[in-house]
């Protein structure tokens, strides 16, 4: 298998934007138009997801082994869909005839047998995930909403059980689908440790123009049943080795939530043990109103292991620290050592990379979100972004 032609064509096709999903889902509902009522009357969003997950596995089918954990996620996480083993086929079929519409002459006969083996091996592996969780989980779980509270103007806290028990990491998500907004799904992190009632706390904000966002902090309510995915997502978590090191943690607006996971997994320790690795967490938003956590982290604060600077970037009479978060972090947060977790927006987290390198952190010590499934109406928005940095470019699936 040529590996340098499947990621130089992937590199091509990419470079042509939405033409690219647009053909391949209208070839996708032309020839197999019995797989259209699984998605969304509206495609914008789920164009997006094709495009960052088949990038990410491209990108690495050279080192599969990198990405086999992702794969399997996405085999699971796709049960939710009802996916069977013969819709791989359908979409398959509709890859290779996308890149052979808009590759032209380089779509030699060598290049479509790399691209058919390298599609079988990952479809391969995604149905072989699937078909290993039928054994132990259902295919979504139902999540019982006990409460909603709304915290500011655009950010809602939701309290919810799921039925039956979902397991999950700190620092992992899950798709979550609404009652009003039926067979839209976006993935949400879980803003807790596992709690022995099995209770989920969610922090969803309102963006303009998203449909699921706008749902659940305007319309959410205790009683309403919302549809939870598997938990997904490796980059925010944490192995045994990494939890026994000191922590700065750099968050904007509700990218809160997956840090503040790993805070209450680390106040439990600390409580049972009286030991803790030492944490400095940064919280960036725009306005002071939108530190949603900011009573609950300031009590957290008198622990002796953590730390905790809300950064307020619009407000210039704000009497704390003032600036763009990522920019705060690297000048205060820098310690020998530390392990550096950044979650929020893309802008965000591109420019707080971009700043935490500079003040010498190296990759390996850096933890963040590289594949969200957001699309641009429910992306957090960019608490305390800069404006836009090419130091990253951030994925549009999880």
């Amino acid at each position: 298998m040529d590996t340098d032609a499947l990621k130089r064509t992937w590199a091509a096709a990419e470079q042509l934007g939405d033409e690219v999903p647009l053909f391949f889902y209208s070839h996708l509902f032309y020839t197999h138009p019995e797989v259209r009522s699984m998605f969304p009357v509206s495609m914008a969003t789920q164009r997006d997801r094709l495009v960052g997950a088949l990038g990410r596995i491209v990108s690495n089918v050279d080192d599969l082994d990198n990405v086999t954990e992702f794969i399997a996620q996405l085999g699971r996480d796709h049960r939710r869909f009802k996916v069977v083993a013969g819709h791989y086929d359908a979409v398959g079929m509709s890859l290779l005839a996308t890149l052979k519409h808009f590759l032209g002459d380089a779509w030699t006969d060598d290049l479509a047998g790399d691209w058919a083996a390298a599609y079988g091996v990952i479809a391969t592996a995604m149905v072989q995930a699937a078909e290993a969780s039928e054994m132990e989980s259902p295919a979504y779980w139902d999540g019982h909403v006990l409460s909603v509270e709304r915290r500011s103007m655009d950010v809602a806290v939701v309290q919810l059980r799921p039925e039956p028990e979902l397991p999950f990491e700190p620092g992992q998500s899950f798709a979550v689908e609404t009652p009003q907004v039926p067979r839209l799904w976006r993935y949400f992190s879980a803003a807790n440790a596992p709690r022995p009632d099995g209770t989920i706390e969610l922090h969803v904000q309102l963006v303009p123009g998203g449909q699921v966002s706008s749902a659940i902090v305007r319309l959410l309510k205790a009683g309403d049943v919302l549809h939870l995915g598997a938990a997904v997502g490796q980059e925010l978590t944490l192995n045994e080795e990494e939890r026994r090191r000191d922590l700065l943690m750099v968050s904007g607006g509700t990218g809160l939530a997956p840090l503040r996971s790993h805070l209450e997994r680390i106040d439990q320790l600390w409580q049972t043990t009286g030991d803790a690795p030492r944490v400095q967490l940064f919280h960036g938003a725009r306005v002071p109103w939108n530190l949603y956590e900011r009573r609950l982290l300031q009590s957290l604060a008198g622990r002796p292991w953590f730390t905790y600077t809300p950064v307020i970037s619009d407000d210039r009479t704000y009497p704390g620290r003032k600036g763009y978060v990522g920019d705060v972090a690297a000048a205060e947060g820098i310690r020998p050592g530390v392990l550096a977790m950044v979650s929020g927006g893309p802008t965000m987290v591109g420019h707080t990379l971009t700043r935490l390198r500079e003040a010498g952190i190296e990759d390996a010590d850096l933890k963040f979100e590289q594949f969200a499934t957001f699309d641009a109406g429910d992306r957090p928005a960019p608490a305390n972004d800069p404006q836009p940095v090419a130091a990253e470019q951030m994925g549009s699936a999880r």
